[in-house]
């Protein structure tokens, strides 16, 4: 059994080199350059067009809620928008569940 502890012993003697630590850090770096361009950016790029869609609604938009229901809006409030979905059915949501504004005309053709 001494021939395992000469051997390792001899294995641990040798010095290694010291690696450059700019060149271990590079991976962490690329890796966070390359989510910023196809995650962070994207995602930030996307809701701050949602707030600008959401500040621009006005009575008379034809939109569609991420729930699926499409209709006019008919009262535009703070934080809730009245829709109507139907002659004589209004529906108020909230503004944030509002996925897109229609174009004119978008209703009468469906």
């Amino acid at each position: 059994m001494d021939w395992f502890i000469s051997t390792a012993a001899a294995q641990t003697t040798g010095a290694a080199a010291q690696p450059n630590p700019i060149m271990s850090m590079l991976p962490l770096l690329l890796i966070f350059i390359v989510f910023y361009f196809m995650l962070i950016r994207p995602q930030s790029k996307r809701a701050k067009e949602h707030r600008a869609m959401l500040a621009a609604l006005e009575v008379g938009n034809e939109i569609a809620t991420a729930g699926g229901i499409i209709g006019k809006v008919t009262e535009v409030g703070e934080n809730f928008v009245t829709v109507e979905i139907a002659s004589n059915v209004l529906v108020k949501v909230q503004r944030n569940t509002i996925a897109q504004v229609l174009p004119k005309g978008t209703i009468k053709g469906s």
